[in-house]
């Protein structure tokens, strides 16, 4: 029994490659076609069998060549046209010897025939000679342009089940169409392989939008007016989903909660530590909302006992007085926030306690500071900040300072746009890290 092995696994150009191999990849690139018109012949092929153009320019001077390729798998048809008193001229019309493989030959037989496409025959099944047989099948039916008719096996079946049939192109050159079994199979495994890869990546891709509109649900919605700062946040993710957080909080009493944090990880795998964070954030101000350190304790427990040992959180965590223009703050291992006074001197706000969601046992110093008509608050993250550069550099405090500075006259959505802006006309690689920047601003009376 003629037998064939075809473990097969997909390469990145969609064809079969073996699956266990060590020796240096070797596949069948091109078989040439003589023909006599070339623009002629190139539709034929392009219009009437579905093929692709994959090259049509010159080799040589005088000497075009276009290749041509079915829609499935790696090998392609190189058509020339030869002088007509070369020996190439003289194998135009011949049998090419080439066979091409489908599973699904009727199918094709009646697509192509509907195009116009010349067979030579009907499909029909094919044997293998002087080879063991198994019992005599039914008689087959072959359905070929709404001609159904029988084809006669001879007296046992085909050992490999083949159907076949002969077409030809515009010059006379015969190509054969073919499948049998386990080539069928093989094909077809191939196909399901490609769909089920494609439905995943499909799959993947919807579940990450929807989870980037549930992110940004998460964002603020609203921003409730203060009578003594205006304020903008912005959020530019490096993936559709992230671990960057912003938020704004109504205290109450006239008071009013800015809150910046980086999760540890990037994309998928940060987005939930993000949502978790921010629901234990918002949940404990309605309990705690005038004790910032106890109200940070809590939140460090519950990111302890709902999330993995390895997570863990910077936030920054602001309160601020609408009246008095008071500033009280809690630093968790975060980023320095920049105040820009009207005097043109900068104040940071440092660390006044570790990362959360490290230590069970956790605690925090809470900083207070005055912010005067004319200044700025600045808090951010560190895609920001560790923006690199060609020659390696990073953005960096220095030039983010500067960079307020230069635009401290304008809106705090305007500054958002400009600071932005540069951070990415000095970083011009693919951004790797989310960007996050919240200003406010104490109007100059």
């Amino acid at each position: 029994m003629l037998r064939m092995e075809i473990p097969l696994r997909e390469d990145a150009s969609g064809g079969a490659l073996r699956a266990e191999r060590h020796d240096p990849f070797l596949r069948l690139q091109s078989v040439t076609i003589f023909v006599r018109e070339l623009d002629r012949s190139v539709r034929f092929y392009l219009e009437q069998l579905g093929f692709q153009l994959i090259f049509d320019g010159y080799t040589q001077p005088g000497q075009r060549w276009v290749t041509v390729a079915p829609p499935d798998g790696t090998a392609n048809l190189t058509l020339m046209a030869p002088e007509p008193e070369s020996p190439q001229y003289q194998l135009i019309g011949r049998s090419t010897q080439v066979s091409f493989v489908t599973e699904d030959v009727v199918a094709k037989y009646v697509e192509w025939t509907k195009r116009g496409v010349r067979f030579n025959f009907t499909p029909r099944l094919k044997r293998l000679k002087n080879a063991r047989r198994a019992s005599p099948p039914p008689t087959a039916q072959v359905t070929a342009c709404g001609d159904e008719r029988a084809v006669p096996e001879e007296d046992h079946a085909p050992i490999w089940g083949g159907v076949f049939t002969r077409f030809k192109d515009l010059d006379g050159n015969s190509f054969s169409l073919v499948s049998f079994d386990e080539m069928t199979h093989a094909v077809e495994v191939q196909r399901r392989a490609v769909a089920e890869k494609l439905e995943l990546e499909r799959r993947a891709a919807h579940e990450l939008e929807i989870a980037k509109e549930v992110q940004a649900r998460l964002f603020p919605q609203s921003q409730p007016l203060l009578k003594t700062l205006e304020y903008a946040g912005i959020c530019h993710q490096a993936r559709q989903v992230g671990g960057d957080y912003f938020d704004f909080l109504h205290l109450g009493r006239d008071r009013f909660g800015f809150v910046i944090g980086d999760i540890s990880g990037k994309g998928i795998a940060a987005a939930p530590l993000m949502a978790n964070l921010q629901a234990n954030l918002r949940s404990q101000c309605a309990i705690t909302f005038d004790q910032p350190q106890l109200l940070l304790q809590a939140v460090n427990r519950l990111f302890c006992e709902n999330t993995a040992d390895s997570a863990f959180a910077t936030l920054f965590f602001a309160e601020y007085d609408d009246v008095m223009r008071r500033l009280r703050y809690v630093n968790c291992g975060h980023l320095p926030a920049l105040i820009l006074h009207s005097d043109d001197s900068i104040e940071r706000l440092h660390a006044t306690a570790t990362v959360l969601g490290m230590f069970k046992t956790w605690d925090c110093e809470v900083g207070e500071t005055q912010l005067c008509p004319g200044d700025a608050l600045a808090l951010y993250t560190d895609g920001i900040t560790e923006s690199f550069n060609e020659a390696d550099e990073q953005f960096g405090e220095e030039r983010l300072a500067a960079a307020l500075c230069r635009h401290r006259a304008l809106t705090p959505e305007s500054m958002l746009g400009a600071v932005v802006d540069e951070v990415r006309r000095f970083s011009l690689r693919e951004q790797h890290d989310d960007i996050t920047l919240i200003i406010a601003k104490c109007p100059a009376v």
